[in-house]
């Protein structure tokens, strides 16, 4: 009882009057409490800074009247939720199997049955015809939770083994477990909060890294079956870096990786010689970014050593000194070298040209090379499961717009893709009737910024048509051309999507990630106005018609570009927004802080201060008329803090000009993507989706 007189008590402080709460219509009003900062002889007084305390009851129930707020802002539309979230589950098959996978002596899959959340992992002996094995069934791993995640699934050379992580809050914070496969039994080893880790060939020793207080992979530690202590190897000082460890794709190395987001430092062990002593490879030197694997002797070096876009180059392990390098791939201005796959007799190299991924197949016996083959102009591509070393087959998944999620082999010797499995996507679908295009909006600067356009095939372009327009921008991340089912209920009712390649991405190289980043970041936002200028321009549609969405860097995008040009849209969703910048990155005790210093800039540094205070969005809020905003964030978010959308909901409220909707949705008991299950992630969507189309005058 004391409780909910505590509860009611803060309600009333956080809302303007008693009356207002008894008014689910009227929004709640947070409670200024003045807080001044001063650096760089600027003074800044942020009134919201108490909605940092999670612990605090009054925060709590600020957020849970935020909740109330916008579901009874949003009861009209629970018809056409139900109907977008009856729509999503009429187009998937609830119970269906992956393409499985060799690894050993088994095939791994997972299967989804109707009605539950999550995968259930299982494996089958010798073939698929075998009897089958459940390894994890996260279904009954979630009972008791309000989330689950799985992070690390790795199974011992031997395949008796399975060490596994799972996060119960949304934290990431992933607790690791041991399970032994033959019996079923979890072992007793205890090792605790993990972020990788990787199996020795004895199939008896684990090596795994750990986290600081800030989330920061920082300790690598050996771990022995049964042991009593586990012996700490290393531990990163420099707050820059964070650490990893893996295995090569020959498994004849652990592979042990330091890393900032601009250089790289690796060492490694004969994953036969698990008490071994780590040796260095080449040590850190700023700004050289470099990834390893190995084959018959063979580091073969992904470096971006002389080469902005990355080169390959080849060394043996008997004396990998850098002089001894030699150039297998050189490095392309136009071309980024992404990744490289690496089997016993062939090599993939996964490339990036003009926003576009392509796989070339060589052969180390003939020095033969092959490009798979890709149907359509606009798409999205990435490797698969390729855990066996010695086979002929390459592993890839496909996609486009139009194209549902599709698996493939591809057979290196033959140079033929054979299609495994395609989504199924049920009802009435069919890809004719929708068309995908690229397009190019030219940046103030001159810069010409990809745009992926997808709508239905006789859509008029006489700008009345309703736009959604995506972007992102950040840390190198590409974007690229996906099938969603989702999406299909707006495609459907006659929206636009657009998927705008903006600078700080990956999409056109390092110099297009570079030129959105740090001192350059403004291009980012600027490329993304650009883009709607253009479709606008072309008749895609009209500012009035036109709805924005970007989630966590993508929210700070969004941020910016409404503080910018509010005028250009009507309705925008900030998705775990990135918005209050500043006050972010003068905290090092939070996560990711110090790591982001490289893309952000670091605000004790006073030019860089500036130019993040010239468009952090919470910073810049001022009072004048802004579009509809919707705001979704989580509580248990450990990338972008569940306060960052809270301050500045409760900011925008109280100086915005304007009376259309500002909403703030916070799930109560998730993490960074919302949430885990896939029918409450589905309601989620449908949610977000009935209240864009709503803003944009679809109501059916």
């Amino acid at each position: 009882m004391k409780n909910i007189f505590w509860t009611l008590f803060c309600c009333t402080m956080i809302t303007s009057t008693i009356e207002a709460q008894m008014q689910p219509a009227v929004p709640p009003i947070a409670r200024k409490i003045p807080k001044v900062d001063k650096i760089h002889g600027d003074v800044r007084t942020d009134n919201y800074y108490w909605l940092r305390e999670k612990t605090n009851p009054e925060v709590i129930a600020y957020l849970e009247a935020e909740n109330s707020y916008t579901e009874a802002m949003t009861k009209d539309l629970e018809g056409l939720r139900k109907k977008i979230y009856d729509e999503i589950l009429g187009h998937i098959k609830q119970t269906d199997l992956s393409v499985p996978y060799r690894l050993g002596e088994y095939w791994y899959y997972t299967r989804m049955e109707e009605g539950k959340q999550y995968p259930i992992h299982c494996r089958k002996k010798g073939s698929m015809e075998g009897a089958e094995q459940v390894t994890l069934d996260l279904n009954d791993l979630a009972k008791g939770h309000k989330f689950l995640g799985l992070g690390l699934y790795e199974v011992s050379d031997d395949g008796n083994l399975l060490a596994y992580s799972l996060d119960t809050t949304g934290f990431r914070q992933y607790q690791l477990s041991l399970k032994d496969l033959r019996t079923g039994a979890l072992l007793p080893d205890y090792v605790g909060q993990v972020n990788s880790a990787a199996w020795a060939a004895d199939n008896k020793t684990l090596f795994y890294v750990k986290e600081d207080a800030a989330k920061r992979p920082y300790r690598l530690f050996r771990h022995m079956l049964g042991g009593s202590k586990d012996a700490m190897l290393y531990e990163e000082p420099d707050e820059l870096y964070r650490v990893g460890v893996d295995r090569t794709s020959d498994k004849y190395y652990i592979l042990f990786q330091t890393s900032s987001s601009i250089t790289d430092e690796a060492r490694i062990l004969r994953s036969d010689d698990p008490n071994g002593t780590f040796k260095m490879l080449y040590a850190r030197d700023i700004g050289h970014e470099y990834s390893v694997d190995h084959r018959e002797g063979v580091f073969y070096i992904r470096t971006n050593k002389g080469a902005k876009n990355f080169r390959l180059v080849t060394v043996t392990d008997s004396d990998p000194r850098q002089s001894n390098w030699k150039e297998l791939l050189a490095h392309r201005p136009k071309v980024k070298l992404e990744s490289v796959q690496l089997f016993k007799h062939f090599d993939v190299f996964v490339e990036r040209e003009n926003a576009l991924i392509r796989f070339v197949v060589s052969d180390f016996r003939s020095g033969a090379k092959k490009e798979v083959a890709f149907p359509e102009p606009v798409y999205s591509a990435g490797t698969g499961a390729n855990p066996e070393f010695d086979t002929k087959m390459f592993r890839y998944s496909y996609q486009s717009f139009t194209t549902p999620g599709s698996v493939y082999d591809f057979d290196m010797d033959g140079g033929t893709s054979t299609l495994l499995k395609r989504t199924e996507v049920l009802g009435d679908y069919d890809p004719k009737r929708y068309t995908s295009e690229r397009v190019y909006a030219k940046a103030p600067d001159g810069a010409m910024v990809p745009v992926s356009l997808v709508y239905r095939v006789g859509t008029t372009l006489d700008g009345k048509s309703p736009l959604l327009l995506s972007g992102y921008g950040s840390y190198g991340i590409s974007q690229s051309a996906s099938f969603s089912v989702p999406r299909l209920s707006l495609l459907d009712r006659g929206v636009i999507f657009a998927l705008a390649h903006i600078r700080g991405g990956g999409d056109l190289g390092e110099d297009w990630r570079d030129d959105g980043k740090m001192l350059k970041k403004k291009n980012t936002f600027i490329d993304f106005i650009a883009c709607a200028e253009h479709l606008i321009k072309q008749h895609y549609t009209s500012p009035q018609r036109l709805a924005i969405q970007g989630g966590s860097a993508g929210g700070l995008l969004i941020g910016a570009v409404v503080n910018m040009r509010p005028d250009l849209f009507k309705v925008a969703h900030l998705a775990v927004p990135f918005v209050d910048v500043i006050n972010t990155m003068l905290d090092e005790t939070l996560p990711l802080t110090v790591g982001e210093f490289l893309e952000w800039g670091n605000p004790k540094m006073k030019d860089e201060y500036d130019y993040l205070k010239s468009y952090c969005p919470y910073t810049n809020i001022e009072a004048k008329t802004y579009p509809v905003l919707l705001i979704t964030t989580s509580l248990n978010d450990s990338q972008v803090m569940y306060w960052e959308p809270a301050k500045y909901t409760a900011k925008m409220r109280a100086m915005r000009s304007d009376k259309v909707p500002l909403l703030l949705k916070t799930n109560m008991g998730a993490g960074h993507g919302g949430a885990s299950g896939r029918y409450d992630a589905f309601k989620e969507q449908a949610f977000n989706y009935a209240f864009i189309l709503s803003q944009l005058g679809i109501t059916e």
